[in-house]
């Protein structure tokens, strides 16, 4: 399995900006799909966005489209999430997930590998 380590999460308030970042070890990143899944406190694990092998392709959940956007470099072997306009309902541990095929889904069970998770808080 592949390690994937999280960071940039922290804390912020209502409408301001976050970059969550996601570094792969391993040679076979840019052969799968990537995504990012978040668990609120007291409630489980939901998908927050998706994004293919090349990066062509993306998707995400209703609650963040328009106001998250997901990336990927490849080269780097990073996948990224920019969260704008956040709103005190995206506090979460956010995590990102390597999935079993290249193009990705919004179900967590296709995900084989996952990070330790990295913690936004929104304060309003």
């Amino acid at each position: 399995q592949v390690q994937l380590v999280e960071s940039g999460g922290g804390l912020v308030q209502v409408g301001g900006s976050l970059r969550l970042s996601c570094a792969a070890a391993g040679r076979t990143f840019s052969s799968y799909a990537m995504g990012w899944f978040r668990q609120a406190p007291g409630k489980e694990r939901e998908f927050v966005a998706t994004i293919t092998w090349n990066g062509r392709l993306t998707a995400y959940a209703d609650s963040v489209r328009g106001r998250f956007s997901i990336s990927r470099d490849n080269a780097k072997n990073t996948v990224y999430l920019q969260m704008n306009n956040l709103k005190s309902e995206d506090t979460a541990v956010y995590y990102c997930a390597r999935s079993a095929n290249a193009i990705g889904s919004t179900s967590d069970s296709t995900y084989i590998s996952w990070g330790q998770g990295t913690t936004v808080t929104v304060s309003s």
